[in-house]
């Protein structure tokens, strides 16, 4: 059963709407959130909100340029309220002034951040993997909420630790359909 403490907003490209369920995305997403102690502790410390969007090729592809650097299309984009993505792109991506933190306005919660999905291409990864495109869908978000929670699969202990939680959370939530 989702949790009632995540505030999750789902936001699916209007050509995608009859392609997936919000309402799977947003549990999906809120299973991942209570996953782990640790996850749980994380989103307790930050607040409880979480933007997930179902967007395009040519929007994921403009994000990725413009924040990563990366003019290509990819399947997920994750952006942090808590830290910082690696920038690899060729010129240098303008940083803030050391102490700098961002500042809510009054009355605003911390977000977690953003999960950006590309549903074009989770179609693409869906059919070379053989899975249906909701499982891959969901795989994605899972992937993406995993890291904003600081998840990452930069050296081979961490992409293993990362790879058997999204193996496990996955197995729940399609379990509970």
């Amino acid at each position: 059963m989702p949790s009632t403490h995540h505030r999750i907003r789902v936001q699916v490209f209007e050509e995608f709407r009859e392609l997936c369920s919000e309402s799977k995305l947003e549990r999906t997403a809120d299973q991942t959130l209570d996953a782990t102690s640790d996850a749980r502790a994380r989103t307790d410390s930050l607040g409880p909100r979480l933007d997930v969007v179902v967007a395009d090729d040519e929007t994921v592809r403009r994000l990725n340029s413009e924040y990563r650097g990366l003019d290509q299309t990819t399947d997920v984009l994750a952006f942090s309220f808590e830290h910082g993505g690696e920038y690899m792109g060729d010129d240098s991506p303008p940083t803030p002034p050391d102490g700098f933190d961002f500042i809510l306005p009054p009355r605003e919660e911390a977000w977690l951040g953003e999960v950006i999905i590309s549903y074009p291409q989770a179609v693409r990864q869906a059919g070379q993997s053989g899975r249906d495109a909701d499982h891959e869908l969901t795989a994605l978000l899972v992937h993406g909420v995993l890291h904003l929670l600081g998840y990452d699969h930069v050296d081979p202990a961490e992409e293993a630790a990362m790879k058997a939680l999204e193996s496990l959370i996955l197995n729940r939530v399609m379990s509970d359909e």
